[in-house]
């Protein structure tokens, strides 16, 4: 009897084998180009690499900064009164004392307040003067009538007196004895009213005096004021110096308290330097800076950090210490030397493209062949125009790669060609 032969069943069936094996070889190649990306190796020309040594060395701890000589001060030129341009008495460059004349203005308008101010002091004056004998006379006349009123008292006490007796003597009637005292007492009391009238009318002449003589002082202060507004037509240097700048023309219109010039105090320089950002928490009043010129070095501090940040740079300002080079220019510069901190003994590397690349954080190492390097983790501490401090990583005798990293900054390992 015959049996019946089943055939076997397989997972995938045979008609999808080819395709099977064919995505086998294709996630076989991308594993394994996978592997290799990850230890990916490039070869490259020793000529086109820059190879340093690491070194246990003194790391000077100091930045490089450049400097633009300016005037110790710079005192802005600003016309305290506004006019037109009728003459430049100095140039720019001109050397100037305190109190020199630079510009000269014109102005019609004040001359005009001048004349009113004056014509109006005259009639003030005028008018105190005619007061002055308006109240000279009536003090005149009070005197007079004073008089006549203490003559009349005088003249009715003898009467009234001389009636007394012959009232005692029983020769006039009581009447004319009463009347005539009567009109001594009333006489009496007329004239002491007129006394005090007179004292209270003397203290307020003195008072109006008083007053018209302070408001005459006030305009005399006043046209005073004025004609030194007419000295101000003249631009005066305010400090002994250079003139900087005179930006004026003759005929020009300036306003009052508008920036016309400068003029530089030349008695000392400063030094003005821009710093990276980098170094804001190190960079402070009191350090030291130096710079060669002419073959011999000169000595600056630091007098000044100004807070603000700008394009990721912060301003400084220094001041000789010292020696200063001879023959100085405003607007002159140079290179000089910050140190941040005292020098010390450290593992260096010197400086190359690599940090732009890898931050600082890797870096490439040579065997001890020399014939390949390895990508390695690192530490950068701080640094200086030459060096980096490397704080982590590489040891003295070690090489390293410092450039061309853009290349192969993808590469885990490079082989070095002769």
């Amino acid at each position: 009897m015959d049996r019946k032969i089943e055939k076997k069943k397989f997972l995938i069936p045979t008609k999808y084998w080819p395709w099977a094996v064919g995505g086998t070889v294709i996630l076989a190649l991308l594993a394994w180009l996978a592997a290799g990306s990850y230890t990916s190796v490039l070869k490259v020309e020793r000529e086109s690499l820059i190879i340093s040594p690491v070194i246990k060395g003194e790391f000077n701890d100091y930045i490089a900064l450049h400097g633009h000589v300016a005037p110790i001060q710079v005192v802005q030129v600003s016309p305290e009164e506004g006019g037109i341009v009728q003459e430049r008495v100095v140039e720019e460059g001109a050397r100037v004392r305190k109190g020199d004349v630079l510009i000269r203005l014109s102005n019609a308008n004040l001359n005009l307040q001048i004349l009113n101010a004056e014509s109006e002091l005259a009639e003030k004056q005028n008018m105190l003067r005619n007061t002055q004998i308006t109240m000279e006379q009536d003090r005149l006349n009070n005197s007079y009538e004073e008089l006549q009123l203490s003559q009349d008292v005088v003249a009715k006490r003898r009467h009234w007196k001389r009636q007394e007796k012959l009232h005692a003597e029983r020769l006039i009637p009581q009447e004319d004895w009463l009347r005539a005292k009567e009109d001594y007492e009333l006489a009496h009391k007329k004239h002491q009213l007129v006394k005090e009238r007179l004292h209270k009318d003397s203290l307020l002449r003195q008072s109006q005096m008083e007053q018209m003589a302070d408001n005459l002082a006030a305009m005399q202060r006043n046209v005073e004021l004025v004609r030194q507004r007419k000295e101000r037509l003249e631009v005066r240097a305010q400090i002994d110096g250079e003139v900087g700048l005179l930006d004026v023309e003759l005929g020009q219109s300036v306003a009052a308290g508008g920036k016309i010039g400068v003029v530089n105090d030349l008695s000392d320089f400063k030094v003005s330097a821009m710093v990276d950002e980098h170094y804001i928490d190190r960079v402070t009043g009191g350090l030291t800076a130096t710079f060669e010129q002419g073959g011999k070095r000169y000595s600056m501090r630091l007098r000044k950090v100004f807070p603000e940040v700008r394009e990721r740079r912060f301003r400084t300002e220094f001041v000789f210490s010292g020696e200063r080079p001879e023959n100085l220019r405003t607007g002159q510069s140079f290179y000089m030397d910050l140190q941040l901190g005292e020098s010390k003994q450290a593992i260096i590397i010197p400086k190359g493209t690599f940090y732009s690349v890898t931050g600082g954080s890797w870096i490439f190492v040579l065997d001890k062949e020399g014939k390949k390097a390895y990508r390695r983790q690192i530490r950068i501490g701080r640094q200086n125009p030459e060096h980096y401090e490397v704080m982590e990583g590489l040891e003295p005798g070690e090489q390293v790669i410092v450039n061309g990293y853009e290349s192969f900054k993808d590469m885990e390992t490079i082989v070095i060609k002769d």
